[in-house]
């Protein structure tokens, strides 16, 4: 058993001494307000009354509560002498908990109880540091207790930390369903979609419940090498999960094929345990990818739904991760190489090129903030300050090989970040000719400032995509 404080008799004279501090303050802030003094004087002993209530929590002065932590299926109990009023303050729950009786005994999950010192030090002092392994716990007691400002406190230091690569994501993504915290299973999605090729390739992958994968299968933003990489990343989480027929059929038909290409399409068929299992399942989506690469995209697309079922396009490719060992590009220069191959995927047209013209600038300045000498007059005016432009990046075709009907090309640009020596997904802006469409590209960033969190041993990651998007034109009657 773990005692943490104890109560001392006559004690209600170091509670009283703490709220004759906060009056004392009080009065002088009021003094100094109402002296006619064209500027009032701040006194700010904040840091003072949070050490006093630290003390409090840790001596148990005053106290007229005892908390009793017990750690389910243990023996373990940890004791807690705290005060109704402080409690009641931040939590309704332990208002309604402790209004007629100064004892309870409280059933927490082994790692809930683990951090409930932590929990009470935040009902007192309004703060503590959070670990990544003690998120969870911590936004479950907050959640329990009806702790509101703890919980969104919690959540955005989950969101935060997926955003720089940090956190468990397939984890904390089963933890968001199970809680209905919409903002943060959506933020959980969208790393494991921008960072799929490298939790498929870790310890994460099979953690990865049916629902979450039927969640990121249709998505078009995932970031992989190639299709084939998918796919046999499905392969192997089918392999170590085992799940019915169906749910193996489903994710197996959300596989693109047609973005495999043709040679490399016999592969899965001749080795894959999967479709020697499934095979019946999805032959019509195998024939359907040797047909889209028999003839042009524009022939195909006469007769079939080039973009398949709302929720997974057949033929859009995903976004193709950057190649193994490429290099990292300065802030001051072109962010990505001039030229890409248009119709990729489709064998008909393997041989066609799009050549693009790439501009990278790291401080754009809009026209209206552009550096004007003199006005009219003559006078004088302000130059823009350097901190007023914004990153931007234009992508235009150099040639006419991307004039096509039926086709369109969507432009990706994808921002990295180095974690424990991985190269991770931070952001990916889409857009059809300059990054200005999307807004917010780079927004908050400094590029100048050498210890940006956007760069990675003074150098700026920016992989950029140019993919082609295929639509459907007049059907010819069958």
């Amino acid at each position: 058993m773990c005692r943490l404080g104890s109560a001392k008799p006559g004690s209600w004279a170091s509670f009283w001494a703490m709220l004759t501090l906060v009056g004392l303050v009080t009065r002088a802030a009021q003094k100094a307000d109402v002296g006619g003094e064209s500027a009032g004087t701040s006194i700010n002993h904040s840091q003072m009354l949070l050490q006093r209530l630290q003390e409090l929590l840790r001596q148990g002065n005053a106290s007229d509560v005892v908390l009793r932590v017990q750690a389910m299926g243990t023996d373990e109990v940890r004791v807690f002498h705290a005060h109704r009023l402080l409690l009641g303050l931040q939590s309704e729950q332990f208002r309604e908990l402790l209004s007629n009786q100064s004892e309870v005994v409280l059933q927490e999950s082994r790692d809930c109880a683990a951090v409930f010192d932590k929990f009470i030090r935040y009902l007192y002092c309004g703060e503590l540091t959070v670990l990544l392994a003690q998120a969870i716990p911590l936004h479950q007691l907050a959640t329990k207790y009806r702790v509101a400002s703890l919980q969104r406190g919690v959540a955005d230091y989950m969101r935060a930390h997926l955003a720089g690569g940090a956190g468990p994501a397939v984890g904390w993504y089963h933890y968001a369903v199970s809680t209905g915290d919409e903002a943060l299973r959506q933020s959980c999605l969208q790393f494991l979609a921008w960072n799929l090729s490298a939790v498929a390739g870790s310890a994460e992958w099979g953690a990865v419940s049916p629902e979450l994968l039927a969640q990121l299968l249709p998505r078009s933003d995932l970031v992989l090498q190639d299709e084939l990489e998918l796919f046999q990343a499905l392969e192997a989480w089918l392999g170590r999960a085992r799940p019915p027929p169906a749910v193996a059929e489903r994710a197996l038909r959300a596989i693109r094929y047609p973005m495999i290409p043709a040679a490399r399409l016999f592969q899965p068929q001749a080795c894959s345990a999967a479709l020697a299992r499934h095979g019946p399942a999805v032959a019509d989506l195998l024939l359907q990818a040797y047909q889209f690469h028999a003839t042009s995209p524009l022939h195909y697309a006469k007769f079939f739904d080039v973009n398949g079922a709302p929720s997974c396009p057949t033929t859009t490719s995903r976004l193709p991760a950057a190649p193994r060992g490429s290099s990292t590009t300065r802030p001051a220069t072109i962010a990505a190489p001039a030229s890409r191959r248009s119709w990729a995927q489709a064998g008909h047209d393997s041989g066609r090129r799009v050549t693009w013209n790439v501009l990278f600038s790291p401080r754009w300045l809009p026209v209206s903030l552009r550096p004007v000498y003199t006005d009219a007059t003559g006078t004088a005016l302000p130059l823009a300050r350097p901190e007023d432009g914004r990153p931007r990046l234009v992508v235009t075709p150099a040639s006419s090989g991307g004039d096509a009907a039926g086709v369109s090309f969507q432009k990706t640009v994808l921002v990295g970040a180095r974690h424990h020596g991985r190269l991770l997904v931070r952001h990916a802006y889409s857009f059809h000719q300059s990054s200005e469409e999307a807004g917010d590209f780079l927004a908050h960033t400094d590029l100048q400032r050498r210890n940006s969190e956007y760069l990675v041993e003074n150098a700026l990651h920016l992989h950029l995509i140019v993919k082609p998007v295929y639509h459907t034109l007049i059907r010819t009657p069958k």
